[in-house]
C-alpha cells in the first residue's frame, strides 16, 4: 500500500494508563491497508517548530473507519498531543514501514511481547492473529503495575496474559523476558511449535533473540529507532544486520531476530 500525507480528524484522544494516552483517528485510508508492526508519523501543528520533525507512532488498533496511536507523553512534541480534542486535526503520513510477516503464523502459537510502550503496536498484531484463529500468548511488562498497558484488552480478545513488573507489584517479578523463560520451561513440548513476535527495548529484545536461538524458536523483534523523516532519507534509523546496515523506518521496524547484530 502506499503511503501518502492525510489531514485526520480526531475522534477521540483519553488517557489510558500512567502518562499514556490512545488517541483514534478518522482515517478510512489507513485502515484498509496497514499492517502489524507498521507505523505513521504525525505532524503536531503545521507552524510549530518543537517538535520540527513528526512523530513516529506504531498502529495501536485499527477499525473500519480509521485507526488508533497509543502513545507516551515523554516531550514538548507528545504533550502537545495530549491537549489535542476530538474535532481537531492532525497531519499523517503512512502507513510506514515493514510489519510482521505473518505468512507462515497458521502452523505455530503465536507469543507475542511487549515491554513497556513496545506493549503499544501488538494489540493490532493480537487482533489479527485471533481474526486468523491462531492459537496466542501475550506477555506484558513494565517497571510497575501502574505502567502495564493493554492488559484487559487483550484478554477480551481470548488471549493468555501473562504479565512481569520489576518491582514485583503485579505478575512475575522482573523482566518480562523472565516470564517467558519460565513458561517454555513448563510449556514446551515436541507437539507445539512457537512463533515469537516482540517489541520493546533493545536490551529486552536481544535477550528475547538469544532466547529464541536457544529453543530454535522463529522470532521478529520490532526495533524502537527514532524514525524521524520515515521515508529513508534521513539515514538516522541504520542498524547493523548480518547483511550490512539497514533502515528501520524502510526496511524494519520489524527484523528477523537472528538477523540482527546485537
Amino acid at each position: 500500500m502506499k503511503k501518502k500525507v492525510i489531514n485526520a480528524k480526531i475522534v477521540s484522544n483519553k488517557k489510558a494508563a500512567e502518562d499514556h494516552y490512545v488517541i483514534t483517528l478518522d482515517a478510512p485510508f489507513l485502515s484498509k491497508g496497514c499492517q502489524p508492526g507498521q507505523f505513521v508519523n504525525v505532524k503536531i501543528e503545521e507552524a510549530v517548530t518543537d517538535p520540527l520533525l513528526r512523530i513516529p507512532l506504531g498502529i495501536h488498533t485499527v477499525r473500519e473507519q480509521g485507526i488508533g496511536l497509543l502513545y507516551k507523553v515523554v516531550g514538548e512534541g507528545t504533550k502537545k498531543l495530549a491537549k489535542m480534542k476530538k474535532g481537531d486535526t492532525l497531519s499523517v503520513l503512512g502507513p510506514l514501514g515493514k510489519g510482521f510477516d505473518l505468512s507462515k503464523a497458521g502452523k505455530r502459537k503465536a507469543l507475542v511481547i511487549g515491554g513497556g510502550h513496545g506493549t503499544a503496536p501488538l494489540c493490532f498484531l493480537a487482533e489479527t492473529l485471533i481474526k486468523r484463529k491462531i492459537d496466542t500468548a501475550f506477555f506484558i511488562g513494565a517497571c510497575e503495575e501502574k505502567h502495564i498497558l493493554c492488559a484487559e484488552k487483550i484478554k477480551k480478545l481470548g488471549v493468555e496474559v501473562y504479565i512481569a513488573t520489576e518491582d514485583g507489584s503485579m505478575g512475575v517479578k522482573g523482566y518480562v523476558t523472565e516470564a517467558l523463560k519460565q513458561y517454555l520451561l513448563r510449556h514446551t513440548t515436541y507437539d507445539i511449535q512457537y512463533t515469537i513476535y516482540a517489541c520493546g527495548p533493545k536490551p529486552m529484545l536481544r535477550t528475547i533473540a538469544r532466547t529464541a536461538k536457544k529453543n530454535n524458536i522463529p522470532a521478529q523483534v520490532s526495533l524502537d529507532e527514532y524514525m524521524a523523516c520515515g521515508i529513508g532519507a534521513c539515514m538516522g534509523c541504520a542498524v547493523m544486520t548480518k547483511n550490512g546496515y539497514k533502515l528501520c523506518c524502510k526496511d524494519g521496524p520489524v527484523f528477523d531476530a537472528q538477523e540482527i547484530v546485537w
